[in-house]
């Protein structure tokens, strides 16, 4: 039988829970023309939501066209423009022969050159020249505002690991070239996302970087307990099995309400259940998760400095002042103005997540994990 919980893909359908007020904020802002950047930790939805949106979006609207770019491997500014005119082009056309006659139509002045493999149809990509591209870059960045008035559509632009442009050679420039095309349009939409939060939050944020205030920037929250509970419930119903409230919420609590981890937590917990659930089966469940990570968890820990340790140490015994001459003692943090550093530090590494004065951990296994099998 198949799990009834999904994580580590896109959700979509009744797997899909809750975010009824992201999805409405969102849908508005795309049918009214304003882009929107989403900000929230890694894992926690956002391309599922974006997904899940767009599909809804074109269903209802046959003008409406969802374009969407993964930049995760994207790692200079000329294969962006490669991987931004391909996918505009084949989004907007049903057959191969209008992409090439497209291509040449709304990229006249950097001459594209096309490239098909045994299938047309998926494989197909664009390359141009450097020289013309960076001559010309604006013909490419305002494809999407020409097919949007050529073909009467609203194109809109989604693009995923948006933080990845500050891997460009010259990301500040980049940043310059993309708002300064982006802002005059007024029909193509740009939605623009990605997974780490830290680094977002720095070029929408930051009132000196080129994207600062570029649309609405919504913050992502959790979902809620009492939201997990009853997704958790009805799934084991769907498939014959059964789990109470006190157990469902003890899933969603120990994992921290965290989408990816309750999804992968019940999912764990469900294979082992035979008909109904117990506290003996989820305790299970979770030493089984915690020993399919344990390698990769201390393969993590290699990477430390017994600085950055101490500070999780302290993190997970619920210290609050790190900068108190007795924290700094205790756990041998050295001086006060390591602080920062270390912060930042585990940050970078995606261990910790900090927003404000909060502070968590970005994989609530791993917490677990150093709490009672490492520290102990």
């Amino acid at each position: 039988m198949e799990t009834p919980f999904n994580y580590g893909k896109l959700v979509s359908g009744e797997l899909f829970i809750n975010r009824n007020k992201e999805k409405e904020a969102l849908k508005q802002n795309i049918r009214s023309h304003i882009n929107t950047i989403l900000i929230s930790p890694r894992r926690w939805g956002k391309s599922s939501l974006v997904s899940n949106i767009s599909s809804e979006l074109q269903q209802n609207s046959k003008k409406i066209r969802c374009c969407f770019i993964d930049l995760f491997s994207v790692r200079d500014e000329e294969e962006f423009y490669q991987t931004y005119a391909t996918e505009l082009l084949k989004q907007t056309s049903t057959k191969w022969e209008d992409w090439v006659k497209n291509g040449k139509k709304f990229l006249s002045r950097v001459t594209p050159k096309f490239q098909f493999g045994l299938n047309p149809m998926s494989d197909f990509s664009i390359s141009f020249n450097w020289e013309e591209i960076n001559k010309d870059y604006d013909d490419i960045l305002n494809l999407s505002e020409k097919i949007s008035i050529e073909k009467n559509l609203h194109i809109v632009v989604c693009i995923d690991e948006f933080q990845n442009i500050s891997h460009f050679q010259e990301p500040l420039i980049m940043q310059k070239k993309m708002r300064s095309v982006w802002q005059k349009h007024q029909i193509s939409t740009y939605c623009l996302y990605g997974s780490k939060r830290h680094m977002l939050a720095n070029i929408f944020e930051n009132k000196s970087m080129p994207f600062y205030k570029f649309g609405d920037t919504m913050f992502l929250n959790k979902i809620s307990t009492d939201h997990w509970i009853d997704f958790i419930i009805k799934q084991f119903n769907s498939t014959g099995k059964e789990i109470n409230v006190n157990l469902a919420r003890m899933i969603a609590e120990r994992m921290e309400d965290h989408p990816y981890f309750v999804q992968l937590y019940a999912a764990a917990t469900w294979k082992l259940t035979k008909r109904k659930c117990n506290q003996e089966i989820i305790d299970a469940a979770l030493e089984n998760i915690k020993e399919q990570y344990s390698i990769m968890y201390q393969r993590e820990l290699d990477t430390l400095t017994n600085m950055q340790l101490n500070y999780l140490i302290a993190m997970i015994e619920g210290v609050k002042q790190f900068s108190s001459k007795q924290t700094l003692k205790k756990y041998n943090l050295g001086a006060q103005s390591n602080i920062t550093r270390i912060r930042t530090s585990l940050e970078k590494k995606e261990i910790l997540d900090f927003w404000g004065k909060t502070a968590e951990f970005t994989d609530p296994v791993f917490k677990i994990w150093l709490t009672d099998d490492y520290l102990k």
